[in-house]
Order: C-alpha cells, then structure tokens, then sequence
C-alpha cells in the first residue's frame, strides 16, 4: 500500500522514509509542500480514487500548513477516504483537536518514535484497508442490482387488450399486422409450444380415425 510523507524538511522526510522502509513498506512517496501534494493527488482532477493509501503530513510548513492542506484533501470525493495522519511538535490540546477537526484520523508527535509511528501507520493501514473493501462490495451490489433491473425490464408480460381474428385467430401485432397465435405469444413471453390436436379437430379433419 502507497504512503505519501509531506513535509518541508529533508532530513524529517529521509527519516520517515528509512523507518517506514526498514519495515517493509516499499511503495514511498514523499514531497516537500502542499501544492506538491496536491499534484500527486490529483486534487483537482476530479479523477478515480488516487493509489496514495496513507497520507503522513507535517503541520508546520511554508506556504499552506498541514491543517489547510488536511481540509482542501478531504473536501475531495475521490480522496476522502484516505486516512491522514498529523506530524506535529505541538501536542497541546488545542491544536490536536484543530488536526482532527480537520479530518486527520491520528497524529504523531515529534520527536518522532519509531514503535509508535509504524503501529500508527498500520492501524492507518489496516483501516484504509476495510474501507477499501466495502467499497468493492458496494460496487459489486450495485453493479448485481442494475443487471437485475436490467433483467426485469427485458422480462416479456402481455398486457392490455389483444386484437385476435375470430375466424382464423391470428393476432395484430404491435406494427398492425396480422401474425399466428404461436409466433406471436413466442415474441411476447417466454412461453415455449408444443403442438398437437385435440379431439374436436381430429374428428373434424380425420373422421373416419375417430369413430362415435
């Protein structure tokens, strides 16, 4: 899974990048800015769902803060679903709950630990995960349900009243033309025939077969 670390310093970028690596997560991106970030994101594409997974974002930066940055992403419907985590070197309680009010799901505070970062990132992870799933299990239920109504629309019901001769019983169609019972009913239903005779036709066509 994809984690992006955004943070204006090199040496706090590098040191992610080799705790995170050491444990075996390989697919790393990092940028030194927001504006960066958003590139990488596609914020404003409007395209499918990004392959970032995780986003590790310092708040102290140039520019646009980690908080700004925090907003702008999650206003984003292909991208709020990424779970963000907060590096900060303040840990006081106003400004933890300004990050989670800002949508971040979790913070680290700095000087950063590296047991409590990487159980924070696979809790991250793990959840980013789930969410994954539920989605494909929402696409595919709605993907069953539109071939069920697509199903139903194709199913065949006669309906209404049905012109049919009273000699012949051919039936005008729906383009006004006259059509066998059999062929007709075979266009309109699933119906399927198997033909016969009854014994008034045997004995009107083959008398001298029906005897009484």
């Amino acid at each position: 899974m994809a984690i992006l670390i955004v943070d204006d310093s090199p040496d706090q970028r590098q040191l992610l990048q080799s705790i995170l690596g050491k444990a075996g997560h390989t697919d790393i991106l990092s940028v030194e800015s927001a504006q960066r970030a958003f590139s990488t994101l596609s914020l404003d594409g409007g395209q499918a769902p990004s392959s970032i997974d995780l986003i590790l974002m310092d708040i102290l930066m140039p520019d646009l803060d980690g908080l700004d940055a925090c907003r702008l992403i999650k206003q984003q419907d292909h991208l709020r679903d990424i779970p963000i985590i907060m590096i900060t070197a303040k840990n006081d309680f106003d400004n933890l709950a300004e990050a989670f009010s800002a949508g971040a799901m979790d913070y680290i505070a700095k000087p950063i630990n590296r047991i409590e970062l990487l159980a924070r990132v696979a809790s991250a992870l793990t959840l980013k995960r789930e969410v994954d799933c539920r989605k494909e299990r929402e696409a595919d239920l709605l993907r069953s349900n539109e071939k069920l109504q697509q199903a139903l629309k194709e199913v065949k019901v006669l309906r209404g009243l049905i012109p049919i001769c009273a000699s012949c019983k051919n039936i005008r169609n729906d383009h006004g033309f006259w059509q066998r019972l059999e062929e007709y009913l075979g266009e309109h239903s699933e119906a399927q025939f198997s033909h016969g005779l009854c014994e008034i036709c045997i004995k009107k066509l083959y008398p001298g077969v029906c005897q009484g």
